[in-house]
């Protein structure tokens, strides 16, 4: 009986880890190992032609999915758009943790562009108008996203 209490158990803990590492897959299929944690990126790892990232998503386009945003540290975020806009992910994914696979890059968006994002996100008419100075932010091209589920 000692034997089987003890398999019993092995099997929970073999179930719950498997569960664990489900995810819903959107892009090129990517793996979930070897990954970086978004939130001890350094400007040196985005001079790297690919990385694979691990989030927590603070924001989602709420016009289509078309790009979201990742927590990073000091209350930064890294905005995450989709390669050749081949795919979009789900809209109600904020604060889910997310793995991403793709190149990475620092780069400044113009006003245009942010007052764009502010729209897709649905800001306010005066909070988009507020937007006056172009911004250097930390982006990502995904060509893979998985969405713990």
């Amino acid at each position: 009986m000692k034997k089987f209490y003890q398999l019993l158990a092995i099997c929970l803990v073999l179930s719950a880890t498997l569960q664990a590492q489900k995810f819903d897959s959107f892009g090129e299929k990517i793996s979930s190992d070897n990954k970086l944690n978004a939130k001890q990126l350094s400007e040196n790892d985005f001079a790297k032609n690919q990385l694979k990232i691990e989030g927590e998503v603070e924001s989602v386009c709420q016009a289509a999915g078309c790009w979201m945003k990742l927590k990073m540290a000091d209350g930064q975020t890294m905005r995450v758009t989709f390669k050749d806009y081949a795919f979009f992910v789900p809209k109600d994914i904020t604060g889910k943790k997310v793995i991403i696979e793709g190149v990475p890059e620092i780069k400044e968006t113009s006003v245009e562009m942010l007052k764009h994002y502010a729209q897709d996100a649905g800001k306010s008419k005066s909070e988009i108008d507020a937007i006056a100075q172009p911004k250097k932010e930390f982006s990502f091209e995904a060509k893979g996203v998985l969405i713990a589920k």
